[in-house]
């Protein structure tokens, strides 16, 4: 029987903090789940807990992490600095830190990728590296993503401005190629990030000669975080070959 999450703090901020579930029996290494909601502060963990009840009756440690989100001491860079710190967290558990993977939707999916390359930069040494992401319907290309005015202008308001090439170090786009895997998992008919910035991605990175792939599905934006669906049946088998 798994454990119940454990909510554990990584900071002093009341939204920096996590919750940790354990499986029972050996497990297959952490799944980082990361809530999206255009980083704003209306939308919080309570997205990610199906995902992380469903990742620990498959056999994983499930790390479902908050952050500060605009509106309560979020945007760039105060929302990364939480997401690494997050991660770091998990040298610190029980839990066993081996292989490292991260699971986030919409702007979640934005910061679990951006995730994976963090240690390229003064700012965030990487103590727990990330060994493979799965971005759920991602904001992967901040600028085509302010082009479009996704979110109502969510970009501008995480970032503090219009993004510019200041922005690359905290531009999934502008990283190519990571060191480890990225797949994307994107509804077809998502109208809220369009599937457009998970193709623009793989395709980038895979040109750069990064090992990235996307699989469509069919339907919407929330189809990817829904346990139920056969979406989140090959998340979880993506999660097993990474």
């Amino acid at each position: 029987m798994s454990s119940r999450p454990r909510r554990i703090h990584y900071g002093d901020d009341p939204s920096q903090f996590g919750e940790l579930s354990l499986p029972s029996g050996t497990p297959k290494g952490v799944v980082v789940v990361i809530h999206g909601g255009f980083w704003r502060a209306q939308y919080d963990l309570s997205l990610g807990r199906p995902l992380a009840a469903s990742l620990v009756e498959h056999g994983w440690v499930a790390w479902n992490v908050e952050y500060r989100r605009v509106g309560i001491g979020g945007g760039s860079p105060e929302t990364l600095d939480d997401v690494g710190a997050a991660i770091d967290a998990l040298a610190d558990q029980d839990a066993p830190v081996g292989r490292v993977l991260a699971v986030g939707h919409s702007a979640g999916g934005h910061l679990a990728t951006w995730a994976a390359s963090r240690g390229r930069h003064d700012r965030w040494p990487a103590k727990v590296a990330l060994t493979g992401v799965v971005s759920q319907a991602g904001v992967l290309d901040l600028r085509s993503a302010y082009d479009e005015h996704l979110g109502d202008g969510a970009v501008a308001a995480f970032l503090g401005h219009v993004p510019g090439p200041g922005d690359d170090p905290v531009d999934p786009a502008r990283q190519v190629p990571l060191d480890v895997p990225v797949h994307c998992v994107h509804g077809r008919a998502d109208d809220t990030v369009p599937v457009s910035q998970s193709r623009g991605y793989v395709a980038a990175a895979t040109a750069a000669g990064a090992r990235a792939e996307l699989t469509e599905v069919d339907g919407d934006h929330f189809v990817v975080i829904e346990p139920a669906t056969d979406a989140w049946r090959l998340t979880l088998e993506i999660l097993e070959s990474l």
